[in-house]
């Protein structure tokens, strides 16, 4: 991706806007814990109100919800230190070039067939006729993280058959990933092409998965029921999800993405704001001690692709198979928050940055503490004020429950004239 390094973001053009139509529609790609893409308006119209020029820079864009929305209408910094979230955003701003769906196809359909041959049909989600004959095969699609494989693209069949996805959806997970990496080994495809092929994946990843949307636990068959509605999400045939989105994508591309040279990077918040040079910050840091590395590790593992060893607590790999190095944000430890804040203000006002903040009544520190942090670290510099919108909070069954009334705050800090 893109460095920011000796960029002068404060010179570049400014694209015209139309207020009553700032926020274009757009496709969602996957499900996530805390998208803003229900509130989008309330988010754009905070960010419209002190924005005074330069770029609109998403600190923490994971779904990439505002460039989804706003990408026709700012120069666009989306930022996010876990790699899928970069190409997710790549998908809303930037501009593809051809694309062939069937020879991408039928280039992973060979690769599926290969790797299909090398395992047995009894992992197959057929035949059983009880709840006992189901988890013998859930059994057998788990115990491939024990077995070696030759071929280079197994990751997923290894590390996840029989979790999320069945050893069927996974092969052609692997496979899929395969002829997308082809592509940008021969140079017939640029990045924006392949970050596209690689967000559509993770779409069908995630209408395949048998869990509550994230990835920190996956379901357990105890009772006919769950038997019954984990089978479900094994009979989806995730090459069909695949191509049906992609070409669904394909077509809102070329008629919605705009090139106003924007820019895409993986750092960490500060760095990111040590680079910038006015504009607009969004921030929408976590707001409890859950980190998302934790509920998204499958993606950025596909998106790295690089075998990472997974966790082992008791001499075995835990359940959730999370990465053994994850990203922890100082925003999820109580003991960090306070100071992840600091280090945020301190960023805008070295900056020259005007701050939208999205936070939660329900965060890890309160409104009060959290508008005295600004008081200190900004001082006079800058005017502050809160914008309140009671909001229905997807919490993707964390909780035992898949929504929570909440109010969704966002705290505005525009530089004094």
């Amino acid at each position: 991706m893109t460095p920011l390094a000796a960029i002068d973001f404060s010179k570049r053009d400014e694209a015209p806007l139309d207020e009553a139509s700032l926020v274009r529609e757009y496709p969602q790609l996957i499900k996530y814990m805390g998208s803003k893409a229900k509130i989008i308006n309330f988010v754009a119209e905070s960010i419209s109100s002190i924005h005074d020029g330069g770029v609109v820079c998403d600190l923490f864009s994971g779904a990439s919800s505002l460039s989804g929305a706003l990408g026709a209408a700012y120069p666009i910094i989306s930022n996010d230190i876990q790699h899928y979230s970069a190409h997710i955003a790549s998908v809303y701003l930037k501009p593809i070039q051809d694309f062939n769906v069937d020879e991408l196809y039928e280039s992973a359909k060979i690769n599926y067939c290969q790797a299909k041959n090398k395992i047995g049909k009894d992992l197959e989600y057929v035949g059983f006729t009880s709840l006992a004959e189901f988890n013998e095969i859930e059994e057998r699609n788990r115990l491939l993280i024990n077995r070696n494989f030759r071929h280079k693209y197994h990751l997923f069949l290894k590390s996840y058959s029989g979790t999320w996805w069945s050893a069927e959806q996974c092969i052609w997970i692997d496979a899929i990933k395969q002829a997308i990496d082809d592509r940008i080994k021969s140079k017939e495809w640029g990045s924006a092409e392949y970050s596209l092929a690689m967000s559509v994946l993770m779409h069908a990843m995630a209408y395949t998965s048998q869990g509550t949307g994230h990835y920190a636990q996956y379901r357990d068959a105890k009772t006919d029921s769950s038997m019954q509605d984990i089978n479900i999400y094994r009979q989806k045939k995730l090459q069909d999800i695949f191509l049906r989105k992609l070409n669904q994508i394909l077509v809102w591309s070329k008629n919605s993405v705009i090139d106003l040279k924007h820019t895409i990077t993986t750092l960490d918040y500060k760095d990111c704001l040590a680079r910038l040079s006015g504009g607009t910050v969004y921030a929408d840091p976590p707001y409890a001690f859950v980190h998302y590395s934790r509920f998204y590790h499958a993606m950025e593992t596909l998106a790295l692709y690089d075998f990472p060893d997974l966790q082992v607590k008791g001499g075995h790999v835990v359940k959730g198979r999370y990465r053994e190095i994850r990203h922890q944000s100082p925003f999820c430890i109580k003991s960090q928050v306070e100071g992840a804040f600091v280090d945020l203000f301190s960023g805008i006002q070295k900056s020259g940055s005007n701050l939208a903040l999205s936070y939660s009544h329900t965060a890890m520190i309160s409104l009060e503490h959290l508008l005295r942090i600004s008081e200190r670290v900004l001082k006079s510099n800058f005017e502050v004020w809160v914008e309140e919108l009671d909001h229905k909070h997807m919490t993707m069954g964390r909780q035992n429950d898949r929504h929570r009334e909440v109010k969704e705050l966002i705290l505005l800090a525009r530089k004094k004239k």
